[in-house]
């Protein structure tokens, strides 16, 4: 292996890391110099997997610029954010309509974040084996109509019955790709499925608060044997958004960026203004009122921790 050169950070476990000169397959580990930890101070972790850098006997001495992240605010009180993975292709946000549930602002949240840094994502819907009732399988149609409406591939999976599986696989050929969603949602298990070399590890929920447990400590990237690489992540708690202008929010809600030149007043906010095209587009069900609601929430956070 060279000693100095550039490569991906394919894996991050606190002050270690794993990079790798992609396409070919080697990881070899590497540190951090003190000096660069403190490039960024907004940031909890300067370096992150999918990052391309440069490193010289095995220490990393700087980061490329990256095409783009997904990033999230530590929490909703704190002014720090953190970097979940950098330089990717597709991101699949993995959800569950039970065991547990993950809400609809989560999603949200996500996908806004996604669309702001020019990321492409796609919803998966695992568990779907467990949706027997009727109420459990209206609750997911619903969703899934939701978010298809507004534009999302949806995709519901099962690694019981390999549902969706082989759709999933299919997207991840040709790049790397982020798996990434809430404790419990079956993101290591899709893992397996999608690859039964991997072995990532699988945890159990929690039953008394319908959570899953954290099972992936780090972050890490795996070489898929039908081509391309994904990252798998710890399980997110929630999702605050980062760096946003309350002005520029409804232009990462596609459904709301086809029709919102015709407002009638420019710059338009979209919650009082007369004449307001995206507001009367949700009056006619063409924007579902929840994607909405969770527009407005994120327009007061945006506003109250700025």
């Amino acid at each position: 292996m060279e000693s100095k050169g550039t490569a991906t950070v394919v894996k991050h476990t606190g002050s270690h890391y794993l990079l790798c000169e992609l396409p070919q397959w080697q990881p070899f580990e590497a540190v951090i110099r003190g000096k660069l930890r403190l490039t960024g101070s907004k940031s909890t972790n300067p370096v992150a997997v999918g990052d391309r850098v440069t490193f010289e006997n095995g220490v990393i001495t700087g980061v490329l610029p990256r095409k783009n992240y997904v990033i999230r605010r530590s929490t909703n009180l704190s002014r720090e954010n953190h970097i979940i993975a950098a330089n990717l292709d597709m991101v699949f946000l993995v959800m569950t309509v039970i065991l547990p549930e993950t809400k609809l602002a989560f999603v949200d949240r996500f996908l806004v974040t996604c669309e702001a840094y020019g990321i492409h994502p796609v919803i998966v819907m695992n568990k779907t084996d467990l949706y027997t009732e009727k109420e459990l399988q209206e609750q997911m149609e619903w969703m899934a109509d939701i978010y298809r409406n507004a534009g999302y591939e949806v995709i519901g999976t099962s690694t019981r019955t390999m549902q969706g599986i082989d759709r999933v696989r299919e997207l991840c050929r040709n790049g790397v790709c982020l798996f990434s969603g809430q404790s419990g949602v079956g993101k290591s298990s899709l893992l397996k499925a999608l690859d039964p070399t991997l072995d990532p590890k699988i945890g159990e929920i929690s039953l008394s608060h319908l959570q899953g447990k954290h099972t992936t400590t780090f972050y890490e990237m795996h070489p898929l044997s039908g081509g391309g690489f994904v990252i798998d992540t710890p399980g997110i708690r929630g999702f605050g958004l980062v760096d946003f202008e309350s002005g520029e929010l409804s232009k990462y809600f596609p459904e709301m960026l086809k029709v919102m030149d015709s407002c009638r007043y420019m710059p338009c906010t979209h919650t009082h203004e007369p004449g307001c095209a995206v507001k009367e587009a949700m009056e006619r069900g063409e924007i579902s009122a929840e994607r909405y609601g969770s527009y407005l929430g994120m327009l007061e956070e945006e506003t109250k921790y700025r």
